[in-house]
């Protein structure tokens, strides 16, 4: 059969046609990424892409995207075997691609970022017609997006909605969605997946949702594939399967998602407290406004809000790599201005979210990374000398007890998963013995099932031996799971808090909301 390849011409597709990827295989040098995949994306259909950092989720749709070109394996559409060189090539097919990180122009508006994403190649744009049509569209889109505001003015779910409206505008008939509600509250992440669904039961749309949350998989999607290291693991029907079948297929054993087992703390004491925090972001403008909690021994507080709210500002506060405008942080009732010495004096320890750019040095090794904190002390040291055995057995030990996967202690940081990064950082935090506070931020974005797991237990092991953790999560799910007590920010304010036994959670969306 000839394999053709598309004119430059927009097709316009009435329904969603059906997409086949056929034992595709792709190598980077001696790394076999997909090891000959299919996968069968029905007209009509929600189904989700499964599987661990690693497994190939991310090769295999660039593939289709036309980022990277298969060694092996074909593209049908609607069984005839296609070329897809580039996006455009992908676009003609009526593919597209929603990113997990946005890709609209903050000083533009929402208008010209539509306009901008077309893949014609007109200098002149007439905007009266323009306006028209967009306003035309929009009134028959799914969810709506003011045309005339910049795209610095739209808060994070109106963006992710922009990015699925673009690939509307542009008559996309398959979606591939990759982890698109990561910065949306639950609320939000329902209604979005909720709508597409609509679209995808009218018959107007095929999706393809690339997702770590099993609650999506399990209440939007309809079939599921698997993949693990580069492997088809599994398909199959969603109403057939249960999460611990995905999991298995995933892991490559059963896993049974457990129940984090907390203990009560007795005679808990104040460990952190902070009051009147204000900060400003890199600009100057105001993103903490006068926040004030206190977190005690063996308590997880969790700190619930969209990203950009402040939380990331309020956490480098606390971590001393940001300096607040106004405001005190006391820890174990003395003054803390979070330096080495009294991180050390107070055992303070943390968890931040981009530990590459944040807690680690890329190109030293694992096991220097692991000695960032203890390098200076016996036994690592004597005096102003390294002793590099000690170093080394150290983190040998340590690799071994958090399952760190790396090919040495020698191996540089940088070249590990992002799972094994984090682990990394993990092992080195809670490695003492003696911890007092834990700033936990956002330490399982973008992780998988296991690596997600193994963070929690030691998470929820910390707080049961009395550690006070401070836990900053976009992810609902997670602080509901793990905290004891949940805060809500909102514009660089705490707007709702509750123990979480209390919690509402209709009340914790409204409240990260805005609302």
């Amino acid at each position: 059969m000839t394999i053709t390849s598309p004119s430059l011409n927009v097709s316009t597709i009435a329904a969603p046609p059906e997409l086949q990827i056929v034992n595709m295989t792709k190598r980077f040098g001696s790394l076999v990424a997909l090891d000959n995949v299919s996968l069968n994306l029905k007209p009509g259909t929600f189904h989700a892409l499964l599987g661990e950092n690693g497994a190939g989720k991310s090769t295999l749709v660039k593939c289709v995207m036309g980022f990277y070109r298969a060694d092996q394996g074909e593209i049908l559409i609607d069984g005839n075997p296609r070329a897809i060189a580039s996006p455009r090539d992908a676009h003609h097919y009526g593919i597209g691609m929603v990113y997990q990180h946005f890709t609209s122009v903050p000083a533009m508006t929402v208008a010209e970022n539509l306009v901008l994403s077309r893949y014609d190649s007109s200098t002149l744009i007439n905007w009266k017609q323009e306006m028209e049509q967009l306003n035309d569209f929009m009134n028959s889109a799914p969810f709506q997006v003011p045309l005339n505001l910049p795209i610095a003015q739209l808060a994070a779910g109106q963006k992710q909605k922009l990015e699925i409206l673009k690939q509307l505008y542009l008559k996309s008939k398959i979606l591939i969605l990759d982890e698109p509600t990561s910065v949306l509250t639950p609320g939000e992440a329902d209604e979005v997946l909720g709508l597409i669904k609509e679209q995808v039961n009218a018959g107007l749309l095929s999706v393809l949702l690339i997702t770590h949350k099993f609650r999506e998989v399990t209440s939007f999607t309809e079939e599921v594939t698997v993949l693990r290291k580069g492997k088809l693991a599994g398909h199959g029907s969603v109403k057939e399967l249960a999460i611990a079948d995905m999991a298995e297929m995933m892991m490559g054993e059963r896993r049974e998602i457990k129940e984090v087992a907390k203990t009560p703390y007795a005679n808990p004491q104040p460990v952190l407290q902070f009051e009147g925090i204000q900060a400003n972001k890199d600009n100057g403008v105001e993103a903490v406004s006068g926040v004030s909690l206190t977190v005690h021994s063996g308590e997880i507080v969790g700190i619930a809000g969209v990203s950009g709210n402040g939380q990331k500002e309020l956490v480098e506060v606390l971590a001393g790599q940001r300096s607040p405008t106004s405001g005190t942080v006391r820890v174990n009732g003395e003054p803390y201005q979070a330096t080495r010495a009294e991180m050390f004096k107070h055992k303070v320890f943390a968890l931040p979210e981009e530990p590459l750019r944040n807690a680690c040095v890329p190109h030293m090794s694992v096991a220097e990374n692991m000695a960032l904190r203890t390098f200076d002390r016996a036994p690592q040291a004597k005096g102003i000398l390294l002793i590099w055995k000690a170093i080394r057995q150290t983190a040998q030990g340590l690799i071994q007890q958090f399952s760190v996967k790396t090919p040495s202690t020698e191996t540089p940081v940088g070249n590990l998963s992002g799972g094994n990064v984090q682990r990394t950082v993990l092992a080195r935090e809670l490695s003492e013995d003696h911890i007092n506070l834990l700033i936990a931020a956002n330490p399982c974005f973008g992780l998988d099932f296991a690596a997600v797991e193994f963070i929690h237990s030691q998470i929820v092991e910390a707080r049961n031996r009395g550690v006070a953790v401070l836990l900053v999560s976009e992810d609902l799910d997670e602080l509901l799971a793990l905290s004891d007590r949940i805060v809500v920010i909102s514009s660089g304010q705490f707007v709702y808090e509750s123990a979480i036994a209390e919690a509402d959670f209709g009340a914790i969306g409204r409240s990260m909301a805005g609302h």
